[in-house]
């Protein structure tokens, strides 16, 4: 077996009438993400890590934020199409990790939800995904609750 590492990061701005999605989840909250598609901070940090560790560029080079045709796009199906790349080139995926950074809202009530729609788009169980979230103990963007980041490491593999 080959084993490789990725890394993926994303950061979004909070902003008043846009949804809040993280994880595939829309969340109640008085603000979300902007940003071209759906602005899913964590799966576009997942799909990042992905790329990166199949040696495939990033997520911009995939689904520019040019092309009109991404353009309010849910970030589950850029997920789904990622796995899909990856997998024709004989990758598959072992775990992820995650970590939200985001002042409000609290993320625990939505791990979960999380997980259950993230598992069954990277064809791995939700033991295989761990999500946590921190705060920016007020300091800085996120802290002042102007934005929020996400950060993933994942492991894929190649028989």
């Amino acid at each position: 077996m080959k084993y490789r590492i990725g890394m993926g990061f994303d950061t979004h701005q909070l902003a008043e009438g846009y949804p809040l999605v993280i994880g595939g989840v829309l969340i109640d909250y008085t603000m979300g993400f902007k940003g071209h598609s759906d602005a899913d901070l964590l799966i576009h940090a997942i799909i990042d890590g992905l790329f990166g560790a199949a040696n495939m560029h990033d997520i911009g080079y995939h689904f520019p934020d040019t092309d009109p045709k991404y353009k309010g796009i849910r970030s589950t199906l850029l997920l789904e199409e990622c796995v899909n790349i990856i997998s024709e080139n004989g990758w598959h995926i072992e775990n992820i990790d995650c970590t939200l950074v985001l002042q409000k809202p609290k993320m625990l009530p939505y791990i979960d939800a999380m997980k259950q729609c993230l598992a069954p788009i990277m064809h791995i169980s939700t033991q295989d995904i761990s999500i946590k979230a921190k705060t920016s103990e007020k300091i800085g963007f996120i802290g002042r609750e102007e934005g929020a980041s996400a950060y993933a490491v994942v492991l894929i593999s190649k028989e």
